[in-house]
């Protein structure tokens, strides 16, 4: 459970058996010298802090981090905010540095591509004491940072990028700092500034729903493929972002049939109608330069790996979720 910022072991409770049956290597020592900033997140649970590590090479394995998790004596306690580690860590290694406040960077904040801005203002409540309430009072007035005269929150225009703040930023300076280096980004990919929202909209949405580099530009051009011949976007991630449980991969029937939900892109066709998460450089690259290719549908199929099926036509699509619910059916206790 997650209790005033704190996450728990317990959240992921059942799942701990999967990984009993699961051989992996894991790196020895405590990393090779290469630092890594790590961003433990609101609402992060043992798997998908492992994930990540494993992600940005500090762990070999998630599998390895969560077996060093059920190895200590007591419940590890991890509290959101950016950690000092290194690259090709062992799990345990990277497990104690996780849990020792001594490697927790004062006054530095690491945002990972697609962070809500909810939790954008929590990690930087977190490096540099200044509130969640005075963020969103200085982000009250969207148009005054520049942002596009749609734009009804920062949501889309915080980059995700480390930060090191100084006892002197204010929420108005950090807040600043961080949209002009989306503006930086937008340029960098040669944005035209009356196609910011649109793209920013767009990137928000790969963040969400690509994990490798080339799904990206796969996962682009399948949303615009399917605006080009009128269909609804029908992204999951959409939906979730509309009803506030971010965190959720799926959704129900009831939710993607509730057109009240204005961010439900089964429900209202075009481009999702406001950003839903921060994109970083690659997303707003696959914006802008999305692959070639007539696909119209995607599936991952393991939600573990991230493997994901780019299809052309419904029946392909159609073989693929069976390949998806397959996955789901051997792995009843992924949440």
């Amino acid at each position: 459970m997650v209790a005033g910022g704190v996450v728990l072991w317990n959240q992921y409770g059942d799942r701990i058996s999967d990984f009993f049956s699961v051989e992996e290597t894991d790196y020895e020592g405590t990393g090779n010298g290469v630092e890594v900033n790590f961003t433990i997140l609101p609402g992060d649970t043992g798997t998908t802090i492992g994930q990540r590590l494993a992600d940005e090479g500090v762990v070999l394995t998630s599998e390895a981090f969560v077996k060093s998790i059920l190895a200590m004596p007591e419940e590890p306690v991890f509290m959101p905010g950016t950690y000092k580690l290194q690259e090709e860590m062992s799990a345990a290694a990277a497990l104690v540095a996780l849990t020792d406040e001594e490697n927790r960077v004062e006054n530095a904040v690491t945002i990972p591509e697609g962070t809500i801005m909810r939790d954008v203002f929590t990690l930087v409540e977190g490096a540099t004491g200044i509130t969640v309430a005075e963020l969103e009072s200085a982000a009250a007035d969207p148009q005054s940072f520049g942002l596009p005269e749609e734009a009804q929150t920062l949501e889309g225009f915080l980059f995700p990028a480390t930060y090191a703040f100084s006892p002197d930023d204010t929420a108005e300076s950090i807040l600043t700092t961080m949209v002009d280096r989306t503006y930086e980004s937008l340029n960098a990919h040669g944005v035209p500034e009356d196609q910011v929202w649109d793209v920013i909209r767009l990137a928000s949405l790969i963040e969400k729903e690509a994990r490798f580099e080339e799904d990206f530009y796969k996962v682009s051009r399948v949303f615009l493929n399917r605006i080009d011949e009128n269909m609804p976007l029908q992204s999951d991630a959409t939906v979730t972002y509309g009803t506030g449980a971010y965190d959720r991969a799926s959704t129900t029937d009831t939710e993607r049939g509730d057109a009240s939900n204005e961010y439900n892109t089964y429900a209202h066709s075009g481009m999702v109608i406001r950003p839903i998460s921060n994109p970083g450089d690659l997303a707003i690259d696959a914006a802008m330069h999305p692959a070639d290719g007539p696909w119209l549908y995607f599936v991952t199929v393991n939600l573990e790996t991230g493997e994901t099926v780019f299809s052309e036509t419904y029946d392909q699509h159609l073989a693929a979720v069976d390949e998806w619910l397959k996955w789901l059916e051997e792995n009843p206790d992924y949440e």
